[in-house]
């Protein structure tokens, strides 16, 4: 089961970091995922990080966010800096690990003046 939080209304140029809570010792070994989904779009994988702790991102989000996991505490956040209007999304956290995967409930995220 995961957990999301940390959305909430951000100025253009702002910072905002969201928190993904899993329980379950499966998700130690899982990738761990953030997708996020704006109205009238598909969702989208925003980042993700594996077990060793590589990670990667998409194009429109490299080098503004930061994804980073602690498994002693089953967490996994996502640290949102230079944020954009156009990263005005819900946000979801995913664990995969074979053929098992988990979502979150999603937490909005609005960047708007």
């Amino acid at each position: 089961q995961l957990q999301a939080s940390g959305g909430g209304l951000v100025q253009p140029g702002g910072s905002l970091i969201l928190s993904c809570a899993a329980s379950g010792s499966i998700f130690r070994v899982a990738v761990m995922a953030w997708y996020r989904q704006a109205p009238g779009k598909q969702r989208e994988l925003v980042a993700r990080i594996d077990s060793f702790g590589t990670s990667d991102y998409s194009v429109s989000v490299k080098g503004r966010f930061a994804i980073s996991r602690d498994d002693a505490k089953n967490t996994v956040a996502l640290q949102m800096n230079s944020l954009k209007p156009e990263d005005t999304a819900v946000y979801y956290c995913k664990a995969q690990y074979a053929s098992f995967d988990a979502w979150g409930q999603g937490t909005l995220v609005t960047v708007s003046s």
